[in-house]
């Protein structure tokens, strides 16, 4: 096949990698991928026209069923969270492949695993669909107000027991996680008294009617010292201590590498790049920006394998599967569910697994399988009008992969007298399942 340029490579894989695929059409239409970024980065994701087309349902708390309600009663109860739920998990896979630029989806995506809450426990679409409308609207800002929105945020206070701790009874799950996973990294210069001192500084938070409120009498006033820093400690302050550490850029920048780049971690000298992007205001847009232009990552390929939902949703688009049925919805949220990545149901307080976890037998199977189905739906019009010498160019630029390897061309080879099959193949290539 013909092998697109070097330029062309280039603004295939940062588009690829800031959203979910990229078509070819996508990609001769961005001559400049630096300035599509920060155009990206810079605006509103609620103004996208596919957003619009996509407005997040309004959800009301089912009223629990009282103390004397009767079986019935509570499987009815339990039946309708399950509906919403489901109804949130749908929403968020159409809007993710119908937003046209999708660099602040595909971050929303991103730092939902990155701040891991499952619906698993928290049981609340009002709550978790909030979350993700912070996650949105914050995943180009300075992280330490993310940081602090997650840390009073009604989903992640229900995941991680904050809204049951009190000054008598403080829980360390939301004091250590936060450290651990969330802005300072496994051993990184805390302690086991950090954490109980920490956890004491987040007490006082409880959920109430869907939102966070602070309820000073659960607080505990007293002295707390946490990393070196003596004080009456609360909230905000325990979140400024804890970003204030110099371990806790290296870590966060490392964080968005390894999601965003590589599913290796970023060499020191990359790693000093991108702390210096990221900077003394956390800046997120500019590190998202200082990733996917950074000599490592351009100079670099296929370093990241694709989870399940980057994997189908990019398929969805390309190949414009409709979603607007709900059954079509429901079928991608189902071939999800059996990949293992759910939207809103990561496995744990770490998030989904990366890398070669995605790519076992069993799972091509199920991939080969899935898309097989969905494509019944789909619009395979540019590989069926074209004749079959040119097929597999034609796929090639749909999914926006600019050269095959001699060994998926021969594969492909075989399936040119059957678009339907030639597109199935082609996204279970290592062209495509990679970037």
């Amino acid at each position: 096949m013909a092998s697109q340029s070097a330029q062309w490579t280039h603004t295939a894989r940062v588009l690829r990698r800031a959203g979910f695929g990229a078509t070819g059409a996508e990609i001769d239409a961005t001559p400049d991928p630096v300035g599509y970024l920060r155009a990206a980065l810079a605006g509103d994701p609620e103004a996208d026209p596919g957003a619009r087309a996509t407005p997040m349902p309004q959800f009301t708390t089912p009223t629990p069923p009282g103390k004397n309600a009767t079986v019935q009663q509570r499987k009815q109860h339990g039946a309708e969270i399950g509906q919403q739920l489901d109804a949130l998990t749908v929403w968020w896979i159409r809007r993710m492949a119908a937003v046209r630029v999708p660099v602040r989806e595909k971050l929303t995506l991103l730092w939902h695993n990155h701040f891991a809450t499952s619906a698993s426990k928290v049981r609340s679409a009002a709550e978790l669909a909030g979350q993700n409308r912070t996650l949105r609207t914050m995943s180009a800002g300075d992280f330490s107000q993310l940081a602090y929105a997650m840390l009073t945020d009604p989903a992640m206070l229900r995941w991680l027991d904050g809204n049951a701790s009190t000054a008598k009874a403080p829980n360390e799950n939301l004091s250590r996680e936060f450290m651990e996973l969330f802005a300072l990294g496994h051993g990184n210069g805390y302690t086991e008294t950090d954490v109980r001192e920490g956890a004491r500084a987040l007490t006082g938070w409880v959920v109430k009617d869907g939102g966070a409120v602070f309820e000073p009498e659960r607080h505990d006033t007293g002295t707390k010292t946490l990393l070196g820093v003596t004080g009456p400690l609360g909230t905000k302050e325990y979140c400024d201590i804890v970003l204030g550490r110099p371990e806790s850029a290296k870590y966060v920048c490392g964080r968005m590498w390894q999601q965003l780049a590589s599913n290796d971690p970023a060499s020191p000298a990359a790693l000093d790049r991108l702390t210096a992007a990221y900077g003394p205001g956390r800046d997120l847009g500019a590190l998202t920006t200082a990733i996917l232009t950074d000599p490592e990552f351009t100079g670099a390929r296929d370093t990241v394998v694709h989870a399940p939902v980057e994997w189908l949703i990019g398929a969805v688009r390309a190949f414009r599967v409709p979603l607007s049925e709900d059954t079509d919805a429901r079928h991608v949220a189902g071939v999800l569910r059996t990949l293992g990545q759910v939207p809103f149901y990561p496995p744990d307080v770490g998030g989904w697994p990366s890398g070669q976890a995605w790519m076992s037998t069993a799972a091509a199977q199920i991939r080969l399988s899935a898309i097989t189905s969905l494509l019944k739906k789909a619009d395979l019009s540019a590989i069926s009008s074209a004749g079959t010498s040119d097929r597999i160019d034609v796929v090639g630029h749909l999914l926006g992969v600019g050269a095959w390897s001699d060994r998926s061309a021969k594969v492909l080879g075989t399936a040119v007298n059957s678009p339907p099959r030639l597109a199935a193949i082609a996204v279970n290539t290592p062209e495509y399942l990679t970037s």
